[in-house]
């Protein structure tokens, strides 16, 4: 995995080709990633860019199937939504955990957290800019 842009399609192949009750609902990614996109741009995932934005788009795709339109997934009932949240979610945070990134692990596990803890108070409007925000400081982005 090298490059960013790619990174949603990258992910929606490995779904596909991973042969789970996810593949079948697998769809072509509608836009370019953005968050992972910002990830990348910094000194800080310089070294591994790509799979900086793959694995940022992976947890932010966890966070759409649990709270979200889903960019990758169609025609899927909310119990599979919720298991396939958990999955990329859990995905993600093994390749950073696997890049030794554990500063990385700490930023995107108290966003989950936050996220839900917004939801769960039916506060979710500053979300879009908690991620952007979780995107600059793994990638050492200035705001």
């Amino acid at each position: 995995m090298s490059d960013p842009v790619a990174a949603l399609r990258d992910l929606a192949a490995q779904l596909r080709a991973e042969d789970t009750p996810i593949s079948p609902h697998v769809v072509d990614p509608p836009s370019a990633p953005s968050l992972g996109a910002l990830v990348a741009a910094g000194p800080r995932t310089a070294a591994n860019p790509g799979e900086y934005a793959l694995v940022v788009e992976a947890v932010h795709e966890g966070y759409l199937l649990h709270y979200g339109e889903p960019r990758l997934l169609a025609g899927h009932d909310p119990d599979l939504a919720l298991l396939a949240g958990d999955y990329l979610y859990a995905l993600g945070l093994d390749r950073l955990a696997a890049l030794g990134d554990d500063r990385a692990v700490s930023i995107l596990g108290d966003l989950i957290s936050r996220c839900a803890q917004l939801h769960a108070d039916g506060d979710p409007d500053p979300i879009p800019d908690l991620w952007r925000a979780a995107a600059r400081e793994i990638a050492e982005v200035p705001a």
